[in-house]
């Protein structure tokens, strides 16, 4: 299978923070254009059905990514911010960062803080908190903010980074591979499903405000009733220094990750059995992968009417949740893989099984 590194580069540039994903929206739309029909719940889900027959076997994947909303305008025209997700502060101060505007403007800026010739000693090498940090635009004064630039409180602001390959040919960096990473793998195995056929209901799931708390596929879940689904993510790779290499679940270049538990969701073992079986299969590289930490849309979806059996296909991404992550194209390749035969195998005789709870009926 050929890797799509421009569908990545586009959906990784695109600004969606939690909330405000309406640009990454419609980038799914338009990609996923002429391949089913499309629907939308209240919290601004998309959803793209093909088929009406089988079980309802759902590919979900969040739009959102973490960012920033503006929190204040000071007279001196800096931004004070409101962290939304899961910021590290260690990765912000001096970093590049784009404000769009409700008209649809991109302003760039850099975050701030008090110079350290300013602190106290015993301040210098301390963490700087959220609220100590700013955006300089360049403004001269509020009024210049609010007026020539159209600056408002509420306005969204995202990471300022580019997509770009490194010199290993198979490695890319750029922002928000958290979650684009797993919507760029879910809207490719979409495509290929319904061009080369599948044995049930596929629903293809963009869902919203994951990183504060999977708003979204609680919503999602709601609305589209699936059987059975294939969570797509990026989640934290686990290989660079500081780490022991024998005990790495998340390498890169290792393939994708099968995520057998986090504190918000036990994997179905049935499910999880069957994606080992047909890896190995297919000759898809894989890692299995239990994690003490962390939590996806699986956490809420598995919830969902009256419980859902759920994976999570992970594209392992280094320094995520901060301004450029870096990843490896042919983990993304083996997660893109694995979620189509996957999907393939899920007929209905097989989704029946995941849940074949009563005595005698068990799975064998």
């Amino acid at each position: 299978m050929a890797i799509d590194s421009d569908l990545l580069k586009k959906f990784s540039e695109a600004h969606g923070i939690s909330g405000h994903e309406d640009e990454v929206r419609a980038l799914v739309a338009q990609e996923l254009s002429g391949y089913g029909e499309f629907s939308a719940d209240g919290s601004g889900c998309l959803f793209c059905t093909s088929g009406d027959s089988g079980p309802r076997v759902m590919l979900a994947a969040h739009m959102d990514e973490i960012g920033f909303l503006v929190q204040n305008i000071t007279a001196g025209g800096f931004l004070q911010l409101v962290g939304i997700g899961g910021w590290w502060p260690h990765t912000l101060l001096s970093q590049r960062v784009l404000v769009r505007t409700r008209s649809g403007r991109r302003i760039q800026g850099v975050i701030g803080s008090r110079p350290p010739h300013f602190l106290p000693e015993g301040q210098r090498n301390t963490v700087m908190a959220m609220d100590a940090l700013f955006v300089d635009v360049g403004a001269e004064s509020a009024e210049q903010v609010k007026n020539e630039f159209g600056i408002r409180l509420g306005d969204p602001v995202v990471p300022d980074a580019a997509f770009s390959h490194l010199e290993n040919p198979f490695r890319v960096m750029g922002k928000a591979f958290d979650n684009r990473a797993g919507l760029s793998v879910m809207v490719e195995a979409f495509k290929t499903l319904c061009r080369e056929g599948h044995p049930n209901t596929l629903i293809a799931a963009a869902t919203v405000q994951e990183e504060v708390g999977t708003r979204g596929a609680r919503t999602a879940g709601a609305a589209m009733k699936p059987d059975c689904v294939i969570v797509l993510e990026a989640p934290p790779a686990d290989d660079t220094p500081g780490f022991s290499s024998g005990d790495s679940q998340g390498a890169l270049g290792g393939g994708v990750q099968i995520r057998l538990f986090d504190p918000t969701a036990i994997t179905n073992p049935r499910l999880a059995a069957l994606a080992e079986e047909v890896a190995v299969k297919a000759s898809i590289p894989f890692q299995l992968t239990v994690r003490r930490s962390g939590g996806t849309d699986a956490g809420a979806l598995h919830l969902s009417g009256k419980g859902v059996p759920c994976i999570v296909l992970g594209i392992p991404t280094r320094y995520i949740h901060a301004h450029n992550g870096v990843l490896d194209l042919r983990d993304y390749r083996a997660a893109t893989e694995l979620t189509v035969a996957l999907a393939r195998g899920l007929n209905r005789e097989a989704v029946e099984s995941l849940t074949q709870y009563l005595p005698g009926k068990e799975h064998s």
